[in-house]
């Protein structure tokens, strides 16, 4: 599945984890791609979009569960 990184930070600005989410629009170069799960916020880049698993297996990483549950909808409700 494709999908953009947030990066939570700690202490010092330090990276703890990444949470993965459901990009949408047109624009792969886009700096500012929108979200599935918001109307309003988004990811600004500092990567390109990644192809994810569903299942992860770090344990720093986590999907948004708005995002998966829009993933994991059936297409005849999207």
């Amino acid at each position: 599945m494709l999908a953009v990184s947030e990066r939570t930070t700690g202490a010092g600005g330090v990276t703890e984890g990444l949470i993965w989410h459901k990009p949408v629009g047109r624009d792969p170069d886009a700096t500012f791609q929108q979200i599935a799960c918001s109307d309003e916020d988004g990811i600004v880049f500092r990567s390109a979009k990644c192809d994810v698993p569903l299942s992860l297996s770090k344990t720093s990483e986590r999907w948004c569960p708005d995002c998966l549950a829009i993933i994991r909808r059936p297409a005849s409700d999207k």
